[in-house]
């Protein structure tokens, strides 16, 4: 995606471009980089982290949280609140503690909830993206929930968008309440760093 042209997107050109690409994906290469995310968890930092379970074209499956778990470390997933605002968290301790979520398709921890400031625990936050770009902004997908919620994060904590390869872009539109990223996963290239 680092072709010409590009960077004088809107962020709603970019949201519109990305997900048509992701929706174009066949199903075993979304497979096969999904399984690729999993293989990196053993390389992530930290013992205690908030993670999130993709849905739709959104890269990634259950099996990184899995294997997470499976490294002894404590996961926590949001869970969406029915005002916008920040998130809220509950911990996942495998797929039978899944149920359906406010959004349609969307599955989130049945446990407690931990409350909006159990993000602060965390060493490590799994944020998913649209797009990653080299100065660490990310595009997410417009409603604001991370934003709201990176607030409560620990100063300093790793915060890494997942994407796919081709999702790591120059330029992004910015904004100033965006919380920019210090890093992406992707399939192909694992944990990166941001800025570049």
């Amino acid at each position: 995606m680092h072709g010409l042209g590009n960077e004088h997107l809107s962020k709603t050109e970019w949201r519109s471009k990305i997900t048509t690409e992701r929706r174009s994906m066949d199903a075993e290469s979304h497979a096969a980089e999904a399984a690729a995310l999993a293989a990196s968890a053993s390389r992530l930092p930290g013992s205690v982290v908030c993670a999130y379970v993709p849905f739709g074209s959104e890269p990634g499956s259950l099996s990184l949280l899995d294997q997470l778990l499976d490294l002894g470390k404590r996961v926590l997933l949001p869970i969406v609140p029915a005002a916008p605002g920040p998130l809220e968290w509950a911990q996942y301790e495998g797929p039978a503690t899944l149920g359906p979520g406010r959004l349609r398709g969307l599955k989130e921890p049945l446990g407690s909830r931990l409350g909006v400031d159990a993000i602060s625990a965390a060493d490590l936050i799994l944020v998913p993206a649209l797009a990653v770009d080299d100065d660490g902004v990310r595009l997410g997908r417009g409603a604001g929930y991370y934003d709201r919620s990176l607030v409560f994060a620990a100063p300093g904590v790793e915060l890494v968008a997942v994407v796919r390869d081709a999702e790591l872009v120059r330029r992004l539109p910015a904004e100033p309440h965006d919380v920019r990223m210090s890093g992406a996963l992707t399939p192909g290239q694992g944990l990166v760093p941001r800025p570049v």
